[in-house]
């Protein structure tokens, strides 16, 4: 693709060699980059859509790679990479061995942090600044935390905002407010009130009279935060507007204002970035700018697939096989429908886990609390107490967040709560940040907590319904993508019994979940080569309570057990059958397969478990390995 301005960009040292001017025109070139690179390779599109000036007057204004930008939510940061010597590679993102979905500094030095969740810049920003304040000799540099993207409604950002407030540094927050989680204040004052608080002549005049007051012995320490407060009490009597959490930190505020308009941002960033202090620049942007279909379904277009970048039509897969999240949603209703008690709760995913679902018929009883999961999980255990039964639904990788409140709040006091764990295992793309690879053993080991995992789409239903009749915490957890299309139509074992899907006298392989399918086929795949009758095969559903029946079995008539999961292997299945094994005294071998100790890349999941060995192909040649031993 031939564009004027970007293609001569491939460092922010080009950028800066463009006028002011000509910015708007590299802005529109980004965005039909974006455009046009995602509707083949799919990825995060409105919100870096959204972020296109913003990135353009940051790279413009401050000295990157050494003044140390720490994006929020790294779906924003598109156009980041794209400026930052990474344009070409950029068709590549989400690919294997091709660009990181999000910044990672494993990547590029113009990524200061791993971006891959929401709510963590503002404290890793201000660890950075802190550190380059305190480290001897080293020249400062500028640190800006760049939130945006509903990342404000987590927990960790009010963290990072109360202590910023209480410790000296030259923080600045850019709050990409793309959800008018703030409200908007619109109209020719507010722009009056940023040009004027942003101009050299107003802070020339502010530091004036601060150092008056300061040899006037009437400003010290103590008594700065006063005058932070009046000048702040100013803006808000002049807005007619409440004040925000910001200037009740006693932070200086600026904003809000226009987040598209660049060549404003970099008048309002040349000004600012040379204050002193911690500060907060307050922008309002849409999300999808500058894509008509975007702009106008946010939701959808946050991820839209591939589509055809000039008629916006989206194109859809295989819409006979559901997605696991549809199954947890439908049946979620079903159950709803049986039992007034119940009632959902996810953490900003409503539509992405299928909760959305319920929430169409009883909008009462559905909560979406914003990128909060250990809130969650504690206002679940608050209700459960309170008589209800909540559905929590959570993707794996978010879920690890909320582990204090699953063992505080949840499972010490054996709250109802059932933990619906969506996105486990391998889930591709998204690469690190986003595999669900270690909830099998971060559940295992608390208490009270029963874990189960499906292999079909019956086996969800079954366990929801279970999980719902059963006193005490239960954990679901199943893989992102198209359930697999069997329904072996067996009578749903109870609560902690295996299944067994395959007889066989020579070895027992022991699976749990979606990844029972794949075995199952290696297993066959392993006989046509040796024999039939020779593999024996369980689901066994429950990772807690563990089938120790099964367990006795295969310890007392086979030699050789294998375990598989698509999770890691220390401390899930393989973990509690090793250990089981051990405790019985039963000489058996056990081989654990999963991943092993690792960060798995991005990648489709054909891919993924192709280069993990527990693809078809991969587990069958396990399977004759263990055999030949």
């Amino acid at each position: 693709m031939e564009y004027r301005y970007l293609n001569n960009i491939n460092s922010p040292e080009d950028l800066k060699r463009l006028s002011r001017e000509e910015l708007p025109f590299l802005c529109d070139e980004i965005r039909d980059y974006i455009i046009q690179c995602l509707s083949h390779n799919p990825g995060h599109l409105a919100s870096s859509l959204g972020a296109v000036e913003l990135t353009v007057a940051l790279h413009y204004v401050f000295d990157t790679p050494r003044d140390q930008l720490v994006w929020d939510v790294g779906h924003q940061a598109y156009a980041h990479k794209i400026l930052t010597g990474r344009r070409d590679m950029f068709s590549t993102i989400r690919r294997m061995d091709g660009l990181s979905p999000f910044p990672t500094p494993e990547e590029s030095e113009y990524d200061s942090f791993v971006a891959g969740h929401a709510s963590n810049s503002i404290s890793a920003a201000l660890g950075i600044e802190v550190a380059g304040g305190l480290l001897k000799g080293k020249r400062q540099a500028n640190v800006v935390a760049i939130i945006g993207d509903g990342a404000m409604t987590g927990g960790l950002a009010f963290e990072g905002l109360n202590n910023m407030s209480m410790n000296r540094n030259n923080l600045l927050i850019i709050v990409n407010d793309n959800h008018m989680a703030i409200d908007p204040i619109r109209g020719g004052i507010t722009q009056y009130l940023v040009d004027l608080t942003t101009s050299s002549r107003y802070n020339r005049w502010r530091w004036w009279l601060y150092q008056l007051g300061v040899r006037m012995h009437i400003i010290n320490d103590t008594k700065k935060a006063r005058v932070q407060s009046f000048e702040n009490a100013v803006k808000t009597w002049l807005t007619r507007q409440p004040s925000n959490i910001f200037q009740g930190l006693k932070l200086r505020y600026f904003g809000p204002t226009d987040g598209h308009d660049v060549t404003g941002l970099v008048r309002i960033l040349t000004e600012i970035k040379h204050h002193r202090g911690p500060r907060v620049l307050h922008l309002i942007t849409t999300k999808g700018k500058g894509y008509e279909p975007a702009e106008h379904d946010q939701t959808t277009w946050h991820a839209p697939g591939e589509f055809d970048p000039m008629s916006g039509e989206r194109k859809t897969g295989n819409a006979d096989q559901p997605l696991w999240q549809e199954v947890f949603g439908n049946e979620l209703l079903s159950l709803a429908k049986e039992n007034e008690r119940i009632v959902g709760v996810t953490p900003a995913m409503l539509s992405g886990c299928s909760m959305s679902i319920m929430k169409s018929e009883f909008p009462k009883r559905v909560f979406d609390v914003g990128i909060a999961e250990g809130h969650a999980v504690t206002f679940a255990a608050g209700m459960a107490k309170g008589g209800l039964i909540p559905v929590v639904n959570e993707y794996s990788s978010f879920l690890q967040r909320a582990y204090d409140q699953l063992v505080h709040d949840v499972a010490l006091t054996r709250q109802h709560v059932v933990i619906c764990v969506d996105r486990a295992g391998i889930v591709g793309h998204d690469g690190a940040t986003h595999h669900g690879l270690l909830d099998l053993a971060f559940l295992r080991s608390i208490p009270n907590m029963l874990v189960a995992s499906p292999r079909t789409a019956d086996d969800l239903r079954a366990m929801m319904r279970q999980a719902v009749e059963t006193d005490g915490p239960v954990a679901i957890r199943y893989p992102r993508g198209k359930v697999p299309a069997r329904s072996d139509k067996n009578e749903q074992p109870p609560v902690g019994k295996a299944l067994q899907l395959k007889k066989g006298n020579k070895l027992a392989v022991l699976s749990i979940g979606a990844i029972g399918n794949a075995v199952l086929e290696a297993a066959n795949r392993a006989e046509e080569q040796t024999g039939t009758g020779i593999i024996a095969h369980w689901d066994m559903r429950w990772l807690k309570p563990v089938d120790t029946e099964v367990l006795d079995y295969a310890g007392q008539h086979y030699n050789t057990v294998v375990t598989v999961e698509d999770g890691m292997t220390e401390g899930g299945l393989g973990s509690a059958v090793s250990e089981y094994m051990t405790e019985k005294g039963y000489g058996v071998r056990v081989v654990r397969l999963g991943v092993h100790d690792r960060f798995v890349p991005h990648g489709s999941p054909d891919e993924l478990y192709h280069l993990l060995h527990l693809d078809t192909e991969g587990l069958c040649e396990s399977l004759l390995q263990a055999l030949e031993k």
